[in-house]
């Protein structure tokens, strides 16, 4: 699937489009992305800002997409573990950007050539329109080199 294609359907899937999760942006090269939340009525809590789960959501899967493609057909990709902060209250709309650095996959590579896993934690910060951080997010990622490749 070409990346840009994929943008589209994670824009028409209800779970992001009901949420008000936008995917602005995925690399042609599948190095990055670039996600918003915009605030919408049914995603605020209680005190009106954003829903904590909605922040979490916008990042869910995409440092696990970016390492997948970007690594090919001969790994098995998964998210492994996941954490977050919430730094301060989450008004407007909000985003979050991932970069995947070709020293990172030069590591998973030559971790993973004797079949080994390798897991690697990734950080984004979700940050409002004025730049402010409004949370941040810890991602594992577990990657092995399929057998037989």
């Amino acid at each position: 699937m070409k990346p840009s294609t994929l943008r589209l359907v994670m824009n028409l899937w209800p779970p992001f489009l009901f949420s008000g999760i936008h995917v602005d942006r995925i690399g042609v090269d599948w190095r990055s992305a670039r996600v918003e939340l915009r605030m919408r009525p049914w995603n605020r809590n209680y005190v009106g800002t954003h829903f904590g789960g909605s922040l979490f959501s916008m990042t869910d899967p995409f440092w696990m997409l970016l390492v997948k493609e970007s690594l090919g057909r001969d790994y098995m990709v998964w998210d492994r573990a996941a954490e977050i902060e919430f730094l301060s209250p989450g008004r407007g709309t909000v985003h979050a950007e991932f970069a995947v650095d070709e020293d990172i996959l030069r590591t998973m590579r030559q971790a993973t050539a004797g079949g080994d896993k390798y897991l690697h934690w990734f950080a984004t910060d979700i940050v409002d329109a004025a730049g402010e951080v409004v949370a941040r997010l810890r991602k594992q990622i577990y990657v092995r080199r399929k057998k037989g490749r």
